[in-house]
C-alpha cells in the first residue's frame, strides 16, 4: 500500500468523523449521514488496500 492512499483514505476517515460530530453537534441529520459515509467509505478502502498487500506478500493472488 502506497504512502499517499493510507494518507488519503485516512484524511477521508478523520473528514467523516468530524463532519459526523459536526452534524451531530447541530442537529443536521444530512451532515452526519455524509459524515457517516465518508467515515465508512475511508475504513473500507483501507481495508482494502490491507487485503490487496497481503496477497501480494503471500503470493497467493489469481494467477
Amino acid at each position: 500500500m502506497t504512502v499517499s492512499r493510507t494518507i488519503r483514505n485516512q484524511a477521508q476517515t478523520m473528514k467523516g468523523r468530524i463532519t459526523e460530530e459536526l452534524g451531530r453537534v447541530t442537529h443536521n441529520r444530512r451532515l452526519q449521514r455524509r459524515g457517516r459515509a465518508d467515515r465508512v467509505s475511508g475504513n473500507l478502502k483501507q481495508a482494502a488496500e490491507k487485503a490487496k498487500d497481503a496477497f501480494r506478500r503471500n503470493g497467493s493472488g489469481p494467477r
